[in-house]
C-alpha cells in the first residue's frame, strides 16, 4: 500500500468509512480523462463548454444550465455567444503560416469574425507572441471588447516576410447562452461544501483541465461514501460563471460552510492554499491541517481579490468561506497561458496525489464535530474497556491512548475535533478514531 493509500485507509470520518472497499481512483485515470478534454477549444460560452460537460457527464451526472445572452447578473451581462469553425494567415503564395488548426490557441478567445488581405506591417497590430519563449504561443482573449487577433510563437513571426497576407477566423458571436454544469450530493445535513473549477481555457493542461478532471473525479468518489454534509460541484466559465451562479441562487448561498476553487494540480509544485477572505473559517484551518497530516508541506497565502472564483464567493456582500486549492500557483511558472502547459507538463503521479489531498480535506470537513463528554467527572477507567495499555509507564507507541484522553478532556461541547487536533499536535485521524471508540463506548455524544 502506498503512503497515500495507507494516510486514506487510517482516516475514518463518515465520508471515509469502509475506504478500503472503494475503488480509488488513480492519476492514470484522471490523465486518460484530461486526454480526452485536451483538444477542445473552450471559452466563455459556445459548443466547446457543451462538448466538456457532456465528457463530464460520462463521470458524474452533472445538470447542464443554459443562461441566455444579455441576462443581467448583478453589474455584469451574460456575453453574446462565441463559436469558431477555423481561422488562419496565409502568405501571397497561399501557404497557411498560422492555423488554428494546429493549436486553438492561434485565435484569441472571442475574436470577431474577419477576412481580409493586409501587409504585414498592419498585421503586426493583431499578432501577440512571447519573444523570450520564441517557441510558445501565448493564451490571449478579448472577452468585452470586440477585437481579433492571432497568437504564434515568436519564431514564426520572424519568418514572415514583408508582404501582403491574407487573414480569415471563421468564427461568429450571436446570441445563444452560456453554459455551466452543477453536481450536488445530498448528505445528511443541509448545510454544503462547495468545490468550483473554472472550464474557459482552451488546450492548457494545468491551468484549467486538471482542476477540471481532479473536481470530477473528487465527485465520483464522494458519490460512493456516506456524507454528513451536501457537496455542490460547479464547472463554470471564469469569473462571469460564479457571478451567474451567484445571482440565481443568492437565496442558498447561506447554506456553505465552506469551500475550495481547484486549479493548478497537475504540476510537480508542493501545495498552496489561498485562505478566504475572512481567513479564520474552517476551510482555512482543514486545508493546513489535512495535508500536514498526509506530510505534505504547503504553503499558506493570505486572501487577495484576485485569482481565479474565489474572489467572487469572497466578496463582501457574500463573504463565503472559499479558499483556493493549487499546487504552483497561477503566474508563477513560466508555463502558463501559453502552448507549453500541455500534456507533457503534468505528471499521473501529481494528479494522483492531489486527488487524494482532496479527499483528505473533505473527509476533515466531513468529520469535523464538537461532542460532549458524558462521564466529565475526573477520567473514566479506560483499562476495564480495552482502551489502554495494561501496564503502566511504558513509553512509545501511546498516540492512541493520548488522543482518548485528549478527546475526553476537550470534549466539553465548545470545542470540535480539528480544535483538538490542532492542540494536541495529533493527526485528525487519530482523534477521529479515538472519538468513534470513545461514542461507540457510550463515553462521549456529539453536540446537538
Amino acid at each position: 500500500m502506498t503512503s497515500s493509500a495507507a494516510t486514506l485507509k487510517a482516516t475514518s470520518p463518515a465520508v471515509g468509512a469502509r475506504i478500503e472497499k472503494i475503488e480509488l481512483a488513480t492519476g492514470a485515470e484522471i490523465y486518460r480523462l484530461m486526454e480526452k478534454l485536451y483538444p477542445i477549444c473552450r471559452s466563455l460560452t459556445g459548443a466547446g463548454q457543451r462538448e466538456t460537460l457532456a465528457i463530464l457527464r460520462q463521470v458524474i451526472d452533472l445538470t447542464i444550465h443554459e443562461v441566455p445572452s444579455g441576462t443581467p447578473v448583478f453589474d455584469w451581462t451574460v456575453p453574446r455567444e462565441w463559436n469558431i469553425r477555423g481561422g488562419y494567415i496565409k502568405d501571397a503564395s497561399g501557404r497557411k503560416v498560422v492555423d488554428f488548426a494546429d493549436s486553438n490557441l492561434h485565435v484569441m478567445g472571442y475574436s470577431m469574425p474577419v477576412h481580409r488581405r493586409m501587409p504585414l506591417s498592419a498585421l503586426k497590430a493583431h499578432l501577440f507572441t512571447l519573444p523570450d519563449h520564441p517557441d510558445w504561443t501565448p493564451y490571449r482573449t478579448s472577452y468585452y471588447r470586440e477585437d481579433w487577433a492571432f497568437c504564434l510563437s515568436h519564431r514564426q513571426l520572424l519568418e514572415m516576410k514583408d508582404g501582403e497576407y491574407e487573414v480569415h477566423i471563421d468564427a461568429s458571436l450571436t446570441n445563444g447562452s452560456m453554459t455551466y454544469g452543477e453536481f450536488a450530493l445530498p448528505g445528511e445535513r443541509a448545510e454544503e461544501i462547495l468545490v468550483s473549477c473554472h472550464i474557459c481555457h482552451p488546450s492548457l493542461a494545468n491551468d484549467n483541465l486538471s482542476g477540471i478532471a481532479v473536481a470530477a473525479m473528487l465527485a465520483k468518489y464522494l458519490s460512493s461514501v456516506p456524507l454528513r454534509y451536501t457537496y455542490r460541484f460547479l464547472f463554470t466559465p471564469g469569473q462571469i460563471g460564479s457571478i451567474a451562479w451567484l445571482c440565481r441562487n443568492e437565496s442558498t448561498v447561506g447554506l456553505i460552510r465552506g469551500g475550495l476553487v481547484l486549479a493548478c494540480l497537475g504540476d510537480a509544485g508542493g501545495f498552496t492554499y489561498k485562505k478566504t477572505r475572512r481567513g479564520d473559517a474552517l476551510i482555512d484551518r482543514a486545508v493546513p491541517q489535512a495535508l500536514r497530516d498526509a506530510g505534505q508541506d504547503c504553503k499558506t497565502v493570505e486572501f487577495s481579490p484576485f485569482g481565479y472564483d474565489e474572489r467572487q464567493f469572497c466578496s463582501p456582500g457574500f463573504n463565503l468561506p472559499v479558499g483556493c486549492l493549487m499546487r504552483t500557483p497561477h503566474g508563477c511558472f513560466p508555463e502558463y497561458h501559453t502552448s507549453a502547459d500541455d500534456l507533457t507538463f503534468v505528471r499521473p503521479e501529481n494528479l494522483g496525489e492531489s486527488l487524494m489531498r482532496c479527499r483528505d480535506i473533505m473527509r476533515l470537513m466531513d468529520g469535523d464535530r464538537t461532542l460532549i463528554n458524558l462521564n466529565p467527572k475526573c477520567e473514566p477507567q479506560l483499562g476495564k474497556r480495552g482502551l489502554y495499555g495494561s501496564i503502566g509507564g511504558a513509553a512509545g507507541g501511546r498516540d492512541r491512548e493520548l488522543a482518548f484522553l485528549w478527546v475526553l478532556n476537550l470534549s466539553d461541547g465548545e470545542h470540535a475535533l480539528l480544535d483538538i487536533a490542532e492542540r494536541s499536535g495529533l493527526s485528525f485521524a487519530v482523534i477521529d478514531d479515538a472519538a468513534r471508540e470513545l461514542e461507540r463506548q457510550g463515553l462521549l455524544a456529539e453536540k446537538e
